[in-house]
């Protein structure tokens, strides 16, 4: 089944508001009645001066105060449908935002590995904003525009529909003039999104990174960079404006003043009371340079409205995408933590297996430690268990029961995890550590903190434990956001509790008030651990040696030891090192 084109996609959303958009196309029908019957009645009070030779004044006061309240009218209805349509615009973009940003929610991993944030964020932002001006400007100004060009021409027929013939010549004019707008203004247009979106990516890249940008001296390439982008974006920016320039008020301007010097020169060589009353001719010549202002408006939208049509279908590639539904979970049975991998082979690229065969069983209270070389496939396996990706061949079971088919919300409810890089969000250390959960109270917060050793820091802090961080928790150590993050992981109470390289970045003070914790933390709960560190795993009751995406050798600490294989030689390796350094 195919998919449904971009206009329609829009169109649906507008639906959704399709009693507000007639009512105010409804206001806006009587708004135009009402501007247009000006140059009518106009007509009609020349016509009676003519006629009367301006000896009965009563008539043409009653037009007159005919005429200010259609004006007031016309006033009144701009008003309202301007509102309403604005109005309309504006949640139907909120909509489509929350939308954009809830299927983010439910799209795999896969996406965000290949896909620079920055442009992540262009979507949600720039051109979510730029579809808003699409809306504002089809239903304030095409629509208006429209129903403008409408009411002129069944009053130009009224008047007289011979002249009336003179002016259906415009519309086929403009309307070749709009393709070959839109045709070469697209492509333009494409480029400079293209190029708003890269340099979002680039800006967002470079503030994450500033600090190795001024380490290594990288200002000037990363200036250079981003000139390039911008000068590109400038370039095609340029080329469109000239289109835009040539094609709208110019051409459109030239054009209405011909037409209107042609009907002027053609009825002026004859007797307008013979041909057409003045009253009429006056008319015509008023209602034909109305018809240039809907025209113009048109115009002035169109790059409007094609910005947002490309961005439009940026938004939309990303609302199809497959994704799995956030549900919300209530009560999910403890499990008991027993976690089986039942020949695994797994590859982020069709034909590149980064795991091959992997096949273990951690019991319950077991504490699994996972080493080898980088890129030997241990945080993989942490992302099979946590149901970031599907494994290709083979099983993933929790008590038993087959991870594949559970909903991962449920999944990930009783387990916790610390990455080597922890990441801290803004706000204070309290909800970095309860993250606003209603079933983590503040004494147990402050538990999991002192559990692990923070409580110390934390209590010296000037707020303590309402002290705010920024965003990635950059005004704290490394060692501290790290014991927030384990605090984090052990609040929640995990049955299953996974480390990843979570001692890397610790001093030994901190690793040693860490190893402690542990010790108490992990009882009765299934702890895999990745490790760099071999001394931090040696009281682990498995320890699985991975080479090239295999289990190359597994046992405890001794037993490896005694192999004298790959763990016994990069332990040795480890601890001369630390012997050098001591």
């Amino acid at each position: 089944m195919s998919k449904p084109t971009t206009a329609r996609r829009l169109i649906s959303y507008a639906l959704v508001y399709k009693f507000r958009i007639l009512g105010a196309m409804l206001i806006l029908c009587c708004s135009v009645a009402a501007e247009l019957g000006g140059p009518y009645i106009t007509k009609t009070i020349i016509d009676h001066h003519l006629s009367t030779g301006a000896q009965e004044i009563a008539p043409v006061l009653k037009l007159l105060g005919l005429y200010m309240g259609l004006l007031l009218t016309a006033g009144l209805c701009n008003y309202s449908q301007a509102y309403i349509l604005q109005s309309t615009a504006l949640q139907i973009i909120k909509n489509m935002r929350m939308d954009l940003m809830q299927h983010i929610q439910r799209i795999s991993l896969r996406y965000f590995d290949t896909t620079p944030i920055g442009q992540v964020v262009s979507r949600i932002a720039n051109d979510t904003e730029a579809v808003r001006d699409l809306f504002m400007s089809f239903m304030a100004t095409f629509v208006v525009s429209i129903m403008q060009l409408i009411g002129i021409y069944v009053a130009l027929f009224l008047l007289d529909w011979h002249l009336a013939l003179y002016g259906l010549v415009l519309p086929p004019i403009f309307v070749v003039i709009m393709y070959v707008h839109l045709k070469y203004s697209k492509i333009f247009i494409t480029i400079m999104r293209a190029r708003l979106s890269d340099m979002n990516a680039m800006i967002n890249e470079s503030i994450v990174v500033m600090p190795i940008i001024q380490a290594f001296r990288r200002e000037k390439v990363t200036l250079d960079e981003f000139e390039v982008l911008n000068k590109d974006r400038y370039v095609n920016q340029l080329k469109q404006f000239r289109i835009y320039a040539l094609s709208s008020r110019n051409v459109v301007g030239t054009i209405g003043s011909l037409v209107t010097a042609m009907v002027i020169w053609y009825f002026g060589g004859k007797s307008l009371g013979s041909a057409i009353s003045f009253g009429v001719f006056y008319a015509y010549i008023d209602y034909l340079g109305r018809i240039f202002q809907p025209i113009i408006g048109i115009f002035d939208q169109l790059t409007n409205a094609q910005r947002a049509f490309v961005s439009a279908e940026k938004v939309f590639t990303i609302l199809d995408m497959e994704g799995q539904d956030v549900e919300k979970v209530g009560h999910v049975q403890r499990p008991e933590g027993i976690v089986k991998f039942d020949n695994v082979t797994f590859a982020y690229k069709e034909g590149e297996n980064v795991l091959k065969g992997i096949s273990f069983e951690a019991r319950k209270g077991e504490t699994i430690a996972l080493v080898g070389h980088t890129g030997s496939g241990k945080s993989s396996i942490m992302n099979l268990l946590l149901g970031f990706y599907e494994p290709q061949e083979g099983a993933i079971t929790i008590d038993g029961r087959n991870i594949k088919g559970m909903s991962k919300q449920a999944l990930r409810k009783h387990m916790g995890i610390v990455l080597q890089d922890p990441f801290l969000f803004a706000g204070d250390i309290k909800f970095n550590v309860s993250l606003y959960n209603e079933d983590i109270s503040l004494d147990r917060v402050k538990g999991a903190l002192r559990d692990v050793g923070a409580a110390g820091f934390i209590e010296q802090l000037p707020n303590g434990y309402d002290e705010q961080v920024v965003e990635r928790g950059s005004t704290l150590s490394s060692g501290q956001r790290q014991l927030i993050s384990f605090a984090r992981a052990l609040a929640f109470d995990p049955s299953i509790l996974i480390l990843d390289e979570a001692t890397a970045s610790i001093d030994s003070e901190t690793e040693g008030l860490i190893q402690r914790a542990l010790k108490v933390v992990s009882e009765g709960r299934t702890t895999l651990v990745i490790a760099h560190r071999l001394s931090t795993i040696r009281d682990a009751d498995q320890i699985l040696v991975l080479h090239r995406g295999e289990i190359a050798e597994r046992g405890n600490h001794d037993t490896l030891m005694a192999l004298g294989g790959r763990y016994a030689k990069m332990y040795q390796l480890q601890k001369g090192a630390s012997a050098v350094v001591g």
